[in-house]
């Protein structure tokens, strides 16, 4: 077997064993140093023009699964069990560390000063003239490769998450001391151990949701 292989493998028992949990072992907790390497895995997810709009905020305070349990009663097992539920939001402002982003490109290697110049004058005309709903549709997608992106490198340490969308999304930013009108929320996922074996789910045959041309 090839180390190619080996890995298409293993990458394969990790989108296979992913299941959504509603109730987790409440004894489990993964550390802080453990979950800022699973969000910096989920951050090589990929985004429009590599603005990286995501913005997580990590409950894993009894004061702040408290706050959260109350703007997600039809969610409140997770909440309660999970170590960690981390809620994504798209920043409306993700524009601003534009310069900053290619900066720190350029400073690599990755692409000359020149270039980094060009882009990013050809960016402050389309994103200047972009529509705040049109700026907020794109965020929204990325927001969404990341979280995908986070799921699946909790897995890959063994642990289960849950995207959760019930949710007050109209209070929950100020709850938690952000600017609402900034950041738009996108999903919460739980994360930890589950509890007992989760339940398994079927997939509609390729057949049905793809045509070929």
């Amino acid at each position: 077997m090839t180390e190619t292989t080996a890995l298409h493998n293993h990458f394969k028992e990790i989108i296979t064993s992913r299941r959504s949990v509603r109730m987790y072992d409440p004894t489990v907790k993964i550390s802080r140093e453990e979950m800022t390497e699973i969000l910096e895995e989920a951050t090589l997810a990929p985004s429009s023009v590599n603005l990286q709009p995501w913005r997580f905020l990590v409950v894993d305070s009894p004061e702040g699964k408290s706050t959260l349990e109350e703007l997600a009663p039809g969610n409140k097992n997770q909440v309660i069990t999970s170590s960690a539920v981390i809620a994504v939001f798209g920043d409306m402002n993700a524009f601003d560390n534009a310069d900053e982003i290619m900066s720190s490109d350029v400073e690599r290697g990755y692409y000359p000063q020149e270039i980094k110049d060009q882009i990013l004058a050809n960016y402050t005309d389309l994103f200047g003239r972009m529509p705040a709903q049109a700026f907020r549709e794109m965020i929204l997608i990325d927001s969404g490769l990341v979280s995908m992106q986070l799921m699946l490198s909790a897995r890959a340490r063994g642990y289960d998450t849950n995207p959760i969308g019930g949710y007050d999304k109209s209070r929950i930013a100020e709850a938690f001391g952000m600017e609402k009108e900034r950041y738009v929320p996108v999903m919460l996922i739980s994360v930890g151990k589950s509890a007992k074996e989760p339940r398994r789910t079927t997939r509609l045959p390729i057949g049905r949701i793809t045509e070929w041309k």
